[in-house]
């Protein structure tokens, strides 16, 4: 018996072991190998960092589209952020809305469908000027005073240059692409 208790305990550590050094060899924490491109090589030390840099979240998102605004028949500059529901609205355009009054903050306004929020950036307070899709309710919302704390249901997607009474008594907008 006493052989028979040494057996198992011995199989027991074993597959502790092996299970161990599996777990170790596909944790996040080892270094990341990243794939030789070309025949270029690197003379920095191998203890530099190699990674890319961080993404840009909100209406700081690279490569921002200019879009082409038309508040109530005056032309202002403006742009959308690189965000997909960013890109989706851009594949809607262009667009004329009405607007309305919600809670002396913003401006709203219903698109012709919803909006995807796959891959949404972080979530940021709006901003005065800001453009906004409002996910629950599907809505766009153009902010004319600086908005609530951020929220994962409000998305940025980029940004008009009016001032706050322009926006303020906005009644309707056309937004198109930029030519």
């Amino acid at each position: 018996m006493n052989s028979f208790t040494l057996g198992r305990a011995l199989t027991a550590t074993a597959t502790t072991g092996v299970l161990l050094l599996t777990a170790t060899a596909c944790t996040d924490d080892s270094p990341e190998q990243t794939p030789a491109t070309g025949t270029a090589s690197s003379s920095a030390p191998a203890s530099a960092p190699t990674s890319a840099p961080e993404s840009p979240t909100g209406s700081d998102r690279s490569t921002p589209m200019d879009i082409r605004v038309t508040i109530d028949g005056q032309e202002v500059d403006a742009t959308l952020n690189d965000s997909p529901a960013a890109r989706d609205l851009a594949s809607l355009l262009p667009l004329t809305l009405d607007l309305e009054d919600f809670h002396g903050t913003e401006r709203i306004a219903d698109p012709p469908r919803k909006l995807t929020t796959d891959n949404a950036p972080e979530p940021q307070a709006p901003k005065t000027g800001d453009l906004t899709y409002y996910a629950p309710w599907g809505n766009l919302a153009i902010f004319y005073k600086d908005g609530p704390s951020a929220s994962e249901d409000l998305l940025i997607l980029g940004h008009i240059d009016a001032d706050a009474d322009q926006l303020s008594g906005a009644d309707r907008i056309t937004i198109e692409p930029a030519s």
